[in-house]
């Protein structure tokens, strides 16, 4: 995700101070990650600097100074080219799993045993996130299915090389 992008888009509805930028984007996108205040006012002070946005006033107070934020037209042509473009397709051809799973056959562990567990966890956070997509709004709801979709993606992977292990070790050990 491109925080900046994103905090450009949330400027495009009036200009906000950098606390404010910070409380909307753990509303909407921080679920899991939220975004810490020093990464806030790293890319604002960024996007200043490339002229996307601008400091719109501030307001002095008991501690540093609060400025607040506008979009200028070159953020908000930044943000609609972000937008029109398609994000590239990540077919993870080369994961940590698959890497694992033939180090393990190589230094003669149980590739099983791994898969096992992996499996295991995958479920895990499978219930985890329909427990958590049960109780959410619209807004969770979707995060949670496209992080379920993958994870269901990962189980079916697990399970074919599983079906495989005997054959994926005759092919590594040549």
């Amino acid at each position: 995700m491109s925080i900046g992008h994103t905090l450009l888009g949330l400027l495009e509805s009036g200009p906000r101070h950098g606390y404010d930028l910070k409380r909307a984007f753990d509303e909407r996108f921080g679920h899991d990650r939220p975004l810490a205040y020093g990464q806030v006012y790293s890319t604002m002070a960024r996007l200043l600097k490339n002229g996307l946005v601008e400091v719109d006033g501030i307001e002095p107070g008991g501690g540093p100074e609060r400025k607040r934020y506008a979009i200028t037209d070159a953020g908000v042509t930044d943000v609609e080219s972000w937008l029109a473009q398609p994000e590239k397709p990540e077919p993870y051809l080369q994961t940590t799993l698959y890497t694992k799973v033939v180090l393990a056959i190589l230094t003669g562990r149980p590739a099983a045993d791994l898969l096992d567990t992996q499996r295991a966890e995958h479920l895990r956070l499978m219930r985890e996130l329909t427990r958590r997509k049960s109780g959410g709004d619209l807004a969770d709801q979707l995060i949670c299915d496209h992080a379920l979709f993958h994870l269901e993606a990962d189980l079916r992977w697990l399970e074919l090389t599983a079906a495989r292990l005997d054959q994926l070790a005759a092919e590594v050990t040549r």
